[in-house]
C-alpha cells in the first residue's frame, strides 16, 4: 500500500494559482488526486490547471479551475457546487487563501483592514468547512487542512492582526476535529514559517528582516512552497489518517529557538 496515494480523491484548494496553494495542488495531482484550482481570477485558475494536467500527463491525477473570491459566500457556494457537478464529491479541503492588507502597529490599523483580515482568514474558512462537512459526515471520511502560520503562535510587532487570525485558524481545526472526529473527519492546520512566496515578499525581500528571521534558526534559511506541500499531501493521504486536531509547524526550527 502506498500511504501517500491520493488516487480517486477530490481536493479543493483555495488560493492555489501561486505560492503554497499552487505547490499543494501540483503535489496532490502528482499523487493521484483530482484537484480544483481556485482563486479570484478565472484565467489564472484555468492556466494553472492546464499546467498541472500537462505536468501529470497520464499519471492519474488531473486538475480543473474554478474561480472564487473567498470574501463572498456565494462564490464559495458556487465553488462547492461546481466541484460536485464535475467530480461528484469533495474528499479533501485545503483552506489556503488569506489576506494581510496591513503591516504595522496595532494602534494604527483601520477597522476596515482589521475586518478584512478576520473575514478572509477566519470567516471564509468557517463558511467553506461548513459547506463540505455534511457530505464528509455522510461518507464517514474526509480531510480538512487549514494553512495557518507561525504568526499564530508567536507575537509580532507588525503582523498582530494577521497572527490573531492565524491563531483562530488553529482553533478552528481543533474544534472541527473534536466535533466531527466521530464521523472520521480529520482536521489539521499547517503553520509555515517564512516561505518564499509573493504573499510574503515584503518580509523575505527585506535583507534586514531576512537576516533577522534566519540567523538564529537551525536551518539558517527560509522555506519553499514545495516544503509545505509535502505536509499537505501527508495530511490528506492514508499516511495521515490518525492525525487530527493538530498544528504542524514547518519553519526551519524558528519557533523552537524562541
Amino acid at each position: 500500500m502506498n500511504l501517500f496515494d491520493l488516487s480517486g480523491k477530490v481536493a479543493v484548494i483555495t488560493g492555489s494559482t501561486k505560492g503554497i496553494g499552487k505547490a499543494i495542488a501540483e503535489q496532490m495531482a502528482l499523487h493521484g488526486a483530482k484537484v480544483v484550482v481556485s482563486s479570484r481570477k478565472a484565467d489564472a485558475c484555468e492556466q494553472v490547471a492546464a499546467d498541472i494536467n500537462a505536468m501529470v500527463g497520464d499519471g492519474g491525477g488531473q486538475a480543473i479551475g474554478i474561480a472564487a473570491n473567498i470574501s463572498r459566500k456565494e462564490d464559495l457556494e458556487h465553488l462547492v457546487a461546481e466541484t460536485r457537478g464535475v467530480y461528484g464529491r469533495i474528499d479533501v479541503l485545503v483552506c489556503n487563501a488569506a489576506s494581510n492588507p496591513y503591516y504595522g502597529t496595532m494602534l494604527d490599523i483601520s477597522d476596515e483592514q482589521f475586518d478584512k483580515i478576520l473575514e478572509n482568514n477566519i470567516k471564509s474558512n468557517h463558511w467553506l468547512c461548513s459547506m463540505v462537512i455534511p457530505e464528509m459526515q455522510a461518507r464517514k471520511d474526509g480531510a480538512i487542512i487549514i494553512i495557518s502560520s507561525i504568526g499564530g503562535v508567536l507575537g509580532h510587532a507588525t503582523l498582530g492582526a494577521y497572527g490573531l487570525s492565524k491563531a483562530a485558524d488553529m482553533a478552528l481545526a481543533r474544534n472541527i476535529a473534536v466535533e466531527f472526529g466521530v464521523d472520521n473527519i480529520r482536521a489539521n492546520a499547517i503553520a509555515p514559517g517564512l516561505i518564499k512566496t509573493d504573499f510574503a515578499r515584503a518580509l523575505w525581500d527585506n535583507p534586514e528582516y531576512l537576516e533577522k528571521s534566519t540567523v538564529g534558526t537551525p536551518l539558517r534559511r527560509i522555506g519553499t512552497p514545495e516544503e509545505i506541500a509535502g505536509a499537505a499531501v501527508f495530511l490528506a493521504s492514508p499516511a495521515g489518517n490518525y492525525m487530527t486536531g493538530q498544528t504542524l509547524v514547518i519553519d526551519g526550527g524558528r519557533v523552537i529557538m524562541n
